[in-house]
């Protein structure tokens, strides 16, 4: 079963909050992140893992009625926005939450836990082939 777990982080500034941590705390964090997604690949549960750009370049597309793309953004009224995604292949949605809650426990400043929001979403398959 294919999981994508998504890191929220507190929107503030619309920057990354790393930005302002000292040098050392950043290391840490990005420590147990290379470790987390060597355990994963050792596992056979690694897919993908990518990290997303601040949102303040950020835009929200829609065709307008003559088909010519209108947007939005960025948008400073949000709480949290999205950092970043693991896709994980695991055997069971208990443990795709197993992990997430790992992920969530990465150390911030002075190697405190973050406990950063991490949601847990099922991959669902396309419409069959022969359709």
């Amino acid at each position: 079963m294919k999981y994508v777990m998504m890191m929220h982080t507190p929107f503030g500034t619309g920057d990354y909050m790393l930005k302002s941590w000292a040098p050392e705390d950043v290391e840490r964090h990005m420590d147990f992140l290379r470790a987390f997604n060597a355990e994963l690949t050792a596992a056979g549960e690694y897919v993908d893992v990518l990290a997303l750009a601040a949102p303040g370049g950020a835009k929200l597309v829609r065709a307008g009625k003559d088909g010519a793309p209108v947007t939005d953004g960025p948008f400073p009224e949000a709480k949290e926005f999205l950092a970043g995604y693991w896709l994980i292949d695991v055997d069971s949605p208990e443990r795709a939450c197993e992990l997430a809650a790992k992920a969530s426990a990465a150390p911030g400043p002075g190697g405190a836990p973050l406990n950063m929001a991490i949601e847990v979403r099922q991959v669902m398959g396309g419409p069959p082939k022969d359709a």
